[in-house]
């Protein structure tokens, strides 16, 4: 039986630690960004409903923000696992 591949393993913990660690430092950016910026150049602060996540509005492009880097950092953990893993097998 073929032994399946690291990132094939661990796909759910590439998602969930990838996601909330990225996420995370979205966040991060969010309030850096919030207190330099503070609210002025967004008309709307955007947080009800779908405007929550329209890029226009102030709570938008935080979210925005956040999901660009969960998705980011999930790359980044692909790339790394695949490097580990051709290292281990070969």
């Amino acid at each position: 039986m073929a032994k399946k591949s690291i990132i094939s393993r661990s796909f759910w913990l590439i998602v969930i630690a990838g996601m909330t660690t990225g996420m995370g430092n979205g966040s991060v950016f969010g309030a850096a960004m919030m207190c330099l910026l503070g609210r002025g150049p967004f008309a709307n602060w955007g947080g009800d409903g779908v405007s929550a996540y329209d890029p226009s509005t102030f709570t938008g492009f935080i979210d925005m923000a956040m999901i660009l880097f969960g998705i980011a950092f999930c790359i980044i953990l692909v790339v790394g696992l695949s490097k580990h893993d051709a290292i281990e097998n070969a």
